[in-house]
């Protein structure tokens, strides 16, 4: 009985340490999309300098590495892009979506037009 007391109480203490499995709070409000699911490419970027996330809503990224653009928030995030790093087939990563400051990346190549706003929900930024 005592042991099963201080497995509980280990597990408490460790839980909520992680990001994993939690609302991360928003960076936006609202985003722009090429569609209402945000399913297509916006556009196709190149890193032009590594950058590593703060937390678990954002992707690593590495210079030279080339992003699928899905969604740039808007409002108090409009630094912020959604997109997937692309890496001789994902470089050995596995393929997510997440978060990263549109400042370490150029354009390289326009794919759809940003005309769809849409509302961001709690699962933009849920830590899997």
């Amino acid at each position: 009985m005592l042991c099963k007391f201080f497995l509980m109480i280990s597990l408490w203490v460790l839980l909520p340490s992680s990001d994993a499995g939690r609302q991360m709070p928003k960076l936006s409000a609202r985003k722009r999309c090429a569609d209402s699911e945000c399913s297509y490419a916006i556009l196709i970027a190149r890193a032009v300098q590594d950058y590593h996330p703060a937390d678990c809503r954002f992707i690593s990224i590495r210079q030279g590495q080339l992003v699928y653009v899905y969604a740039m928030l808007q409002d108090t995030g409009n630094l912020f892009w959604a997109g997937s790093v692309q890496d001789s087939y994902y470089g050995g990563q596995e393929a997510r979506i997440g978060h990263f400051p549109s400042t370490v990346v150029e354009e390289v190549q326009a794919l759809e037009p940003a005309n769809t706003e849409v509302k961001t929900t709690k699962w933009d930024f849920y830590c899997n």
